[in-house]
């Protein structure tokens, strides 16, 4: 993201995707604790070198957005609704969840 500026002039976060736009950037994982812990350390005004407040609406869309993208599918085997186990019989991690582990 960048910082920019809206229609009345004031500084807002910019979702730079394409990572293009010219100007100071900054990196954010998309999911919303990271942004919720950004928000409340102010570290968009720092990594951005911005003295003021910025407007981050923008870009907690842009990662609500992603975050409904990005929802986890359950695996299926085909037979009704039953979830596919994702270990392989006999690998060692349907013992006690250690690969390394000799106990059975």
């Amino acid at each position: 993201m960048v910082l920019g500026r809206d229609a009345t002039g004031e500084p807002v976060l910019v979702v730079d995707e394409r990572r293009r736009m010219p100007g100071r950037g900054a990196w954010l994982h998309p999911e919303e604790h990271c942004l919720e812990l950004a928000v409340r350390r102010r570290a968009f005004g720092r990594a951005l070198r911005h003295a003021g407040p910025v407007d981050t609406e923008v870009v907690a869309r842009a990662v609500a957005r992603h975050a409904g993208d990005q929802q986890p599918q359950p695996q299926h085997d085909g037979a009704g609704d039953i979830p596919v186990s994702t270990v392989d019989r006999e690998s060692g991690l349907e013992a006690d969840g250690d690969p390394m582990s000799t106990q059975r």
